[in-house]
């Protein structure tokens, strides 16, 4: 039976290892502290408007591809074992479009209930983001995200109600009339572009500021 490196690290626990490492030895714990936990949505919000990390508390913990049990498996690593005050969990979208496999919508919930217990455990503040509208995947065709995504999003919302967590609304500020992402906020329907982070960002800062109050 051969193995290769990507199988031995389902989870790519290796990716934020050196980071996660450094940052605890060589930055004292903030108590305003705040993990960004996602994909390639999250992770590429670094890329795409740097600015919104720059001189802030803000750590991004987003791998690209990822889905959320992936994400619970790097969760305490990643999220609990720095210390934040805040976490943001935005996930959802690459199980739907099945990145690892068939899931159903209870099971991607789950998961994230799973992290936001994690969380709260840990007495570390739950922002709960809306999974990202989306029409229809290039790389994984007829997964029917623009029905899918809404109605996972109605399930993370009265779990976030019912639990007194923070519910961060992405999508309604973003969708077209067909739930799908908006032309100008995104190059292929999926991710987020410059124009499409700047839709955003207000909106976790509004929803962080929230956390940090409570």
């Amino acid at each position: 039976m051969s193995c290769n490196s990507q199988a031995q690290d389902w989870a790519n626990l290796n990716k934020y290892k050196k980071a996660n490492k450094k940052l605890n030895t060589t930055t004292p714990t903030n108590n305003n502290r705040v993990v960004f936990m996602g994909n390639s949505i999250t992770e590429g919000w670094s890329n795409a408007m740097p600015s919104f990390f720059e001189n802030k508390n803000y750590i991004n913990r987003g791998i690209s591809g990822q889905t959320t049990p992936q994400m619970l498996i790097r969760f305490r690593q990643d999220v609990i074992n720095l210390k934040p005050k805040v976490v943001v969990i935005l996930a959802g979208t690459n199980d739907i479009a099945g990145n690892t496999g068939p899931t159903t919508l209870d099971e991607i919930t789950n998961n994230i209930k799973s992290m936001a217990e994690l969380a709260i455990t840990n007495n570390i503040k739950v922002i709960i983001c809306s999974t990202l509208p989306a029409f229809d995947y290039p790389w994984s065709p007829n997964k029917e995200p623009n029905i899918k995504i809404p109605a996972l999003n109605k399930k993370l919302k009265t779990y976030a109600k019912e639990n007194n967590l923070i519910y961060l609304d992405y999508f309604s500020a973003m969708a077209t009339t067909e739930n799908g992402l908006q032309k100008e906020h995104s190059g292929d329907g999926v991710h987020p572009n410059k124009k499409g982070y700047q839709i955003m960002a207000p909106l976790a800062e509004t929803a962080i500021k929230k956390a940090l109050k409570q």
